[in-house]
């Protein structure tokens, strides 16, 4: 048979399946093409694009211990399974949050001699060689911090301070020049501490001032905060700092958190915003599991649309036993639930790829936040609402596609000329497994009130239109 009715075949069979199942078939999990060049901040400061121009979108995973906790085989393992599921970019730490100094990485090696930041250990570093290289071969950036918090304000944790101004910027250079030709690097500075001293904000300056120096501007840095904080407090206007990073934490409450990353957004100068570290499935709620339990795939997802929706660039996802790899055997940090190697398979992971999926299936660059798409409902005021029951809203900038994201299945009212077709598409999208189903055509005119398919606290929409006119299909396909 004919190689080009074999895919047609092929390419019908696929459009069958999904239209008369609604299922949506696994992630391809094609790898990023690091021939398109380096990353850089998009012409309008809000997006991460290729040197080609091509858009990016950040799904990162929180993998603090990496390095640290698994051997290659582990590796191979946790990197395949993040692949499939169609993240983009690993969080990992080389001086390791639990007492990454002093006890040895799965093949008993240490980072540095001595405890001296300016004497590094090939050994340790070329196993960090292997693991980046690795990510690369699987299309997949590495989200690289160069050390965990305590070790330049304790706090909390184990430690021990090493860093002063003085050898940071000697480590940064280390580093900078060890990977500047790797293609697959985004630098993170900080590791969730406060800067409570000058030093403190010293340090990190000057690590960021010899990662650049080392590695002569090729990647791009930013700088993980701690809990509930953002990069912008601190260095917003900085030159080094090429995009924020906000820590809205772990609190299920939400109350006041999530709204912080329209706040970044709303800065001038403009930078791209992304949240490094937002709750985490199964994670202890407010540190208490005994009489709060622990968090839900639910929970994982509504940050997810909340900060794309509030015109974050992308979105990071983590597990409460994948951060610290936890399995029988090692110390656990806040209760876990399951072991690593089967934490990585938990809803909300699988779930990340259908936020990935829905903003590359229309125009990338053109996104803004808005949310006076919704309109407030007077009578009851459950919309847009507050907390976990916020809605919001984004669309394009010049009216060819607007969505909504719904927390929870309740009747919602929207104004229709925000779309620039006088004809508009609706659909429903689910990020709990990614299916669409088409509401109908109607007019861009006037107020229209949507109502959920599934009505209740336990289901979470997005209302998708589009302008007639652009024949974008399937939302998320």
């Amino acid at each position: 048979m004919n190689h080009n009715i074999k895919y047609s075949l092929l390419l019908i069979f696929l459009i069958i399946f999904i239209s008369s199942t609604g299922q949506v078939p696994k992630w391809a999990g094609k790898p990023i093409d690091f021939s398109r060049g380096e990353l850089v901040v998009s012409g309008n400061k809000r997006f991460l694009v290729f040197e080609d121009g091509a858009p990016f979108f950040y799904l990162g995973d929180t993998a603090w211990e990496l390095f640290h906790r698994l051997n290659k085989e582990e590796t191979e393992q946790y990197l395949e399974n993040r692949r499939a599921k169609g993240f983009t970019v690993i969080q990992a730490v080389i001086l390791a949050e639990l007492d990454g100094l002093n006890t040895p990485n799965a093949e008993g090696e240490t980072p540095l001699v001595d405890n001296d930041p300016e004497k590094i250990n090939e050994a340790y570093f070329q196993h960090v060689d292997w693991v980046i290289k690795k990510a690369e071969e699987k299309g997949m950036f590495i989200g690289l911090l160069p050390t965990w918090g305590d070790k330049w304000n304790k706090k909390w944790g184990v430690g021990p301070v090493v860093f002063t101004p003085e050898n940071a910027v000697v480590f940064g250079e280390i580093l900078g020049k060890r990977y500047k030709n790797s293609p697959n690097i985004i630098w993170i500075v900080g590791g969730d501490r406060p800067l409570e001293e000058e030093v403190h904000g010293q340090i990190v300056r000057s690590m960021a001032k010899g990662i650049r120096s080392g590695d002569e501007g090729a990647h791009l840095i930013t700088f993980h905060p701690t809990g509930g904080q953002g990069s912008s407090q601190y260095f917003h206007e900085e030159d080094w700092l090429d995009f924020n990073m906000r820590q809205n934490g772990h609190n299920p409450n939400y109350t006041g958190v999530y709204e912080n990353t329209l706040e970044d957004y709303n800065r001038m100068p403009v930078k791209p915003v992304v949240d490094g570290e937002p709750i985490y499935e199964d994670h202890p709620i407010q540190f208490n599991p005994k009489e709060n339990g622990h968090s839900t795939s639910a929970d994982v997802r509504r940050p997810l649309y909340w900060n794309l929706f509030s015109g974050a660039f992308g979105h990071t996802y983590g597990h409460h036993s994948v951060w610290q790899m936890w399995q029988p055997g090692r110390n656990p940090v806040n209760f876990p639930l399951m072991p690593w190697h089967e934490a990585i398979d938990q809803p909300g992971a699988e779930q990340m790829q259908y936020g990935r999926r829905l903003m590359e299936s229309r125009p990338f660059l053109t996104r803004i936040p808005d949310d006076s798409i919704i309109v407030p409902d007077e009578v009851t005021t459950s919309v847009p609402g507050a907390g976990r029951y916020r809605f919001v809203a984004t669309r394009d900038s010049e009216g060819a596609y607007a969505m909504v994201y719904a927390p929870v299945g309740r009747p919602f009212s929207v104004r229709m000329d925000v779309i620039s077709d006088k004809n508009v598409i609706a659909w429903w999208y689910s990020p709990r497994n990614g299916q669409v189903q088409r509401i109908g055509k109607f007019s861009n005119e006037g107020t229209r009130e949507f109502i959920p398919p599934g009505i209740g606290e336990n289901f979470d929409w997005v209302l998708v239109l589009d302008a007639a006119g652009k024949k974008f299909g399937q939302p998320g396909r």
